[in-house]
């Protein structure tokens, strides 16, 4: 099963690709929203993804939960994010808390591999956790 597993910051979507269990680098790291209050931005943005999910075959996509309230609330254009991303025809979508990542995280030793980015790795760490 080809799994895509995302995290969301500011306006754009941080992602990680698992194929048949095994992490896959990818030249697309991130998709950018450029300006959330243009639609043609937000239609970009959308084109930009699906293809993405086509090319990579994604059969299901993993996000990370963000707070809706409090200090690490989550920002509203990762909101309109996450409801763009769930939109998609072409596969099902979960949604996976920070409590159970950081639950995994502790209880498991993490090897992240050498080609992973520093920003991608809480994307990562989703991605296990849901596997």
């Amino acid at each position: 099963m080809n799994i895509c597993a995302i995290e969301l910051k500011s306006n754009y979507a941080v992602i990680v690709v698992f194929k048949e269990n095994k992490y896959i680098d990818l030249k697309t790291k991130k998709i950018v929203l450029e300006d959330d209050e243009n639609q043609n931005s937000i239609r970009e943005f959308c084109n930009q993804f699906l293809v993405f999910l086509e090319q990579e075959k994604i059969e299901k996509i993993v996000i990370k939960k963000r707070a809706k309230k409090g200090n690490f609330a989550g920002g509203a254009v990762t909101f309109k994010i996450e409801g763009l991303i769930q939109l998609n025809p072409l596969c099902s979508v979960d949604l996976l808390s920070s409590q159970t990542i950081s639950a995994y995280e502790k209880k498991n030793l993490i090897e992240y591999p050498t080609n992973l980015k520093k920003y991608q790795e809480q994307a990562y760490l989703t991605l296990l956790s849901f596997l």
